[in-house]
Order: structure tokens, then C-alpha cells, then sequence
């Protein structure tokens, strides 16, 4: 029998906060993430890039990607791996979003296996 892990959710903004197609850094104690709004889904990731720590949430999003602002690096928004640029990867964390708020599970972040 497969089980869900039960997931520590936290809420990050309202869904208001971040218009449709864009990016917002968000801090949440340690954390700091990069938080895109699709505009049907909320996707969240590390925000620095793996190649020099670009602000991933100031990027260019593509189809389910973000292309770091700083050289490029293309980013898959639910995995965290790099698709192009070269080998890296951030952690890519689990988002729902409930009643107009956002909520992140900031310990159970996922890592791709291409790193």
C-alpha cells in the first residue's frame, strides 16, 4: 500500500499577491523561495539558481519552467532540475493552495536525480 507523507503546511501569501504568469521571492524563516503563478497552479522552488545563485524568481518563465536571469539556465518549476544550461538542480517543494492562501511544505522539498 503506497501512503501520502503527511505534509507540515505553510502558509506563504494570499494568491492575489502574485499575478498570473509572474515570480516572487518569498521568505519564510530560513527558507527562500521562489514562488510562480502560473495561472491555473502555484509552483515553488529554491530561489537561487545552481550556476551562480541567480534570483530565480526575477527569471523569464517558459512552458513549466523558469529561465534564470542571470545566464539562462532553464529550470523545471516541478522538479527543480535543470533542463538546460548544465547539470544542477534546486529543490522543487510541494504547493496547494486553499481558500485564496498559499501554502508550502518547506521540509519536504524534492531533488532530481540528474545533479
Amino acid at each position: 500500500m503506497n501512503k501520502t507523507p503527511a505534509y507540515k503546511w505553510y502558509r506563504v501569501c494570499g494568491t492575489r499577491e502574485i499575478p498570473a504568469k509572474e515570480g516572487r521571492r518569498v521568505q519564510f524563516g530560513d527558507h527562500q523561495i521562489a514562488l510562480f503563478h502560473l495561472g491555473n497552479e502555484f509552483c515553488a522552488i529554491d530561489n537561487a539558481c545552481p550556476h551562480k545563485q541567480g534570483p530565480l524568481a526575477d527569471g523569464i518563465l517558459g512552458e513549466g519552467s523558469v529561465f534564470c536571469p542571470l545566464h539562462g539556465w532553464k529550470i523545471d518549476l516541478k522538479t527543480g532540475c535543470a533542463l538546460s544550461g548544465g547539470l544542477g538542480q534546486v529543490k522543487a517543494y510541494p504547493v496547494r493552495v486553499v481558500e485564496g492562501d498559499v501554502y508550502v511544505a518547506f521540509g519536504e522539498g524534492r531533488l532530481c536525480a540528474n545533479a
